[in-house]
Parts: structure tokens; sequence; C-alpha cells
């Protein structure tokens, strides 16, 4: 079974209450839904799993990596419990490495490659005078991936390593997922005065 988009909000309201997390999520899944248009894949499917990928993060945290406790698969588990289809919860565990759970499926492959993006390009633009993703440029993006201590928390590798998985130049990855992005901007906080 798979979730509707309604259902999967419902979850995530249901186990995360930060505002900040949510608004990871929103973005997250309409970088998923991009890339399902842009590959031909199910838009609806990868969208829910963008939706869903860290609703357990707040409720289970795994700052020790377990590759079977805590965020995600405790989430994966609760997802099985409610029927949710093995290939969703397959790519929910494979978005992070430390699970062990290869990323075998385009789906899979996407998410990895813009969760972590998706957090750093709306750090860079809420450091921007426009706090907008709107004049955002790759360029201003690569020189933020260069300084360590901007968005300390991003996995810079990962990043890298998102790319490469999909096959593509990690400039060209950049600027999809911006433009991912854009049409959303209002929902994840973005585009508005500070």
């Amino acid at each position: 079974m798979s979730l509707s988009r309604s259902d999967a909000l419902a979850l995530v309201h249901e186990f995360t209450q930060s505002d900040a997390l949510r608004k990871h999520m929103y973005a997250v899944e309409a970088a998923m839904r991009a890339a399902a248009r842009r590959s031909g894949e199910d838009e609806d499917l990868w969208g829910v799993v963008g939706l869903l990928h860290d609703f357990d993060y707040e409720r289970w945290p795994n700052d020790a990596r377990s590759p079977t406790e805590g965020h995600p698969s405790a989430g994966g588990r609760v997802l099985e419990e409610r029927g949710v289809a093995e290939p969703v919860r397959r790519a929910i565990l494979g978005h992070a490495s430390f699970t062990g759970v290869p990323r075998d499926t385009p789906m899979a492959r996407a998410l990895y490659a813009v969760d972590e993006l998706c957090g750093f390009l709306v750090a860079c633009a809420l450091v921007r005078p426009s706090r907008s993703l709107a004049d955002l440029e790759v360029s201003s993006v690569k020189k933020k991936l260069k300084d360590k201590a901007f968005a300390r928390g991003v996995d810079r590798d990962e990043v890298r390593r998102g790319a490469e998985e999909l096959g593509v130049p990690l400039e060209d990855h950049i600027r999809f997922v911006i433009e991912a992005l854009r049409p959303v901007e209002r929902d994840l906080g973005l585009g508005q005065p500070g």
C-alpha cells in the first residue's frame, strides 16, 4: 500500500512538532516531485517518500547512527505496521547511509541526492538579503559549500555523493534542486523579509 499525500502529511504532523523540520520535509517533497517528473516516474509516490523521509527524526533521534535503532529504522517499522509498501520504506531507510540499505532504485538515489542539498539551499537563501531562492546562483552555493563554518550540520560529502549517484554534475544538480524549490519557497518560509 502507498499512502496518499494527505495520509503522509497527517503522519508528519503526528510525529513532528518542529516547524523547521516540517519545512525541510516539504522541501524534499518538492524536489522529489520534480525528480519524478524529470524521470517520468510517479510524482505522487516520490513526493510522499520525500515528505515522509524524516517524519521520525524528532521522536527517535539517532546521534549514534545505529543501523537498526532510532531514525530512520524506527520510522520504517511504523510505516511497515501501517502497511506502507516496501519500496517506499527501503528508499527512506537508504537515505541514511549508516543503515546499510542500498540505494538500488532511482527513487532511493533521488531521495539521498536531494535531502542534504535541500537543507543547504534553504540555509543559503536565508542569509541572502532577499531571503529567497529567486536570486540564488549555483556559484554562490558552491562557494558556501567550501565554507565549513556555514550550515555546519550539512554533510558536504553526501551532497557530492548524491549528485555522483545520480550521474549528474554537481552544478547541474544544484541548479535543478534550486529550480524545484523556487515555486514552494513561501511554504518553506523563504522570500519574505526577516
